[in-house]
């Protein structure tokens, strides 16, 4: 079970959950911050951090927020950023680029 971060980060990016991730899994894009799945090693510290309730256990995704999970994923493939599993979270792996569909974002998606 990994970690996702959903629709309440966007156009926050707090950067909390960053802070406290032992393993760095957690990037920066334009708009949010993605959890790199196979990177997450499922600790939680991010989820008792995040001041909007931004992440989920990908067990526990609202109906609603089921996107999310290959929203993230989909962030680190050739369609978006191309960095696969880069092995930590640095200045080298930020962006302004988001996946589209965070990119067109308007309202709930």
């Amino acid at each position: 079970m990994v970690y996702v971060i959903a629709s309440t980060c966007i156009d926050v990016k707090d950067g909390a959950c960053q802070d406290v991730c032992p393993v760095e899994c957690i990037y920066e894009g334009g708009r949010m911050m993605y959890i790199q799945p196979q990177e997450c090693i499922s600790c939680g510290l991010c989820l008792s951090v995040c001041p909007v309730d931004a992440i989920w256990s990908e067990d526990e995704l609202p109906k609603h927020e089921q996107r999310f999970r290959e929203i993230n994923e989909e962030f680190f493939g050739p369609d978006v950023t191309g960095w696969g599993t880069p092995g930590g979270a640095s200045a080298v792996y930020r962006t302004e680029q988001d996946h589209g569909e965070i990119t067109a974002h308007t309202e709930n998606i």
